[in-house]
């Protein structure tokens, strides 16, 4: 494997891992207060589609991203009422929401654009950091990116601090593991929850808009293609672990990037196999930490007082 190979394979996997990586803090920070996310997947997808509309009307990319985090917060207010409310099962909500966002985005797509699915828009540039993105091999990948991409790395510590040097990490920990000894302390679980739901969908939301606005510049229908699952299980695989999380990301990012590459440059191998190659990659990983995994005590377990 070539020097040229080698960097560019690295720009490619982390430019795919910023959309992971954000999406990914949003689930570890909801799971960690108790609240599962099966529509992450949802999420993402009405934060793709929110941001290409978002843009397409206004021309402004912050205000696209803005658009990007109303899609993922709707997503998650549904999610919210439906659980928290109505007392819906967490996996059952996000599976029928995944179905809802899909539905409705390829309706509304059709509706505004016609035939037109590829219409382009305004999306973030990259900001090259000076002497830094000169290094050979990484500086490209690591210094070379969009502002939304930096924010994404600068979150994983950000992330681990929160939830474990403040009060707010504390009560979602608490509303994780404990929601009955954390209402009798004071703490409002349902609160508690509402909020991490909230932050989750709103990351989700520019994880998705990042996926159009930061690489396609458009929208297609299934434009997720089940990255937000990606994510969920990146949770997963980094233990509910912000570090960990990361590296999860980057390893599937590292794969499917090369398996894009490899398609490029014509391995003789069916490309079916290598588009599954990241998904299967997934698979493994969770299916050797089955037995060894320690979630949130009372993930998915709706509170009631």
């Amino acid at each position: 494997m070539d020097q040229d190979f080698l960097a560019l394979l690295l720009v490619a996997a982390v430019t795919l891992a910023g959309p992971l990586l954000i999406a990914a803090l949003g689930e570890l920070i909801s799971e960690t207060a108790g609240v599962i996310n099966i529509q992450l997947e949802g999420m993402m997808l009405a934060g793709a589609f929110s941001g290409v509309a978002g843009a397409l009307l206004t021309q402004n990319i912050a205000l696209a991203f803005l658009a990007a985090i109303g899609g993922g917060l709707a997503v998650a207010a549904l999610h919210g009422i439906a659980c928290f409310w109505f007392r819906a099962n967490q996996i059952v909500s996000g599976i029928t929401l995944n179905i809802l966002v899909l539905g409705t985005t390829t309706f509304l797509l059709v509706s505004a654009m016609g035939a037109d699915v590829t219409q382009s828009v305004v999306r973030v540039e990259r900001i090259a950091i000076p002497v830094l993105a000169d290094i050979p091999v990484i500086g490209q990948a690591l210094f070379n990116q969009n502002i939304v991409v930096y924010l994404a790395m600068l979150g994983v510590p950000l992330t681990w601090w929160m939830l474990d040097r403040t009060p707010f990490g504390l009560a979602l920990r608490a509303a994780g593991e404990r929601p009955e000894a954390a209402e009798s302390l004071g703490i409002d679980v349902h609160r508690v929850r509402w909020a991490a739901l909230a932050i989750c969908g709103a990351l989700a939301g520019i994880g998705g808009g990042l996926l159009t606005l930061g690489g396609l510049g458009f929208f297609t229908p299934g434009v997720t293609a089940g990255r937000g699952f990606i994510a969920l299980a990146a949770v997963v695989f980094g233990r509910w672990r912000p570090f960990g999380a990361l590296a999860a990301v980057l390893l599937f990012s590292v794969v499917d990037a090369f398996q894009i590459r490899a398609q490029t440059l014509g391995f003789p191998v069916p490309y079916q196999l290598l588009v599954a190659l990241p998904y299967l990659v997934t698979i493994i990983a969770l299916a050797g930490l089955v037995t060894r995994m320690r979630p949130p005590s009372a993930l998915g377990v709706n509170y009631e007082r």
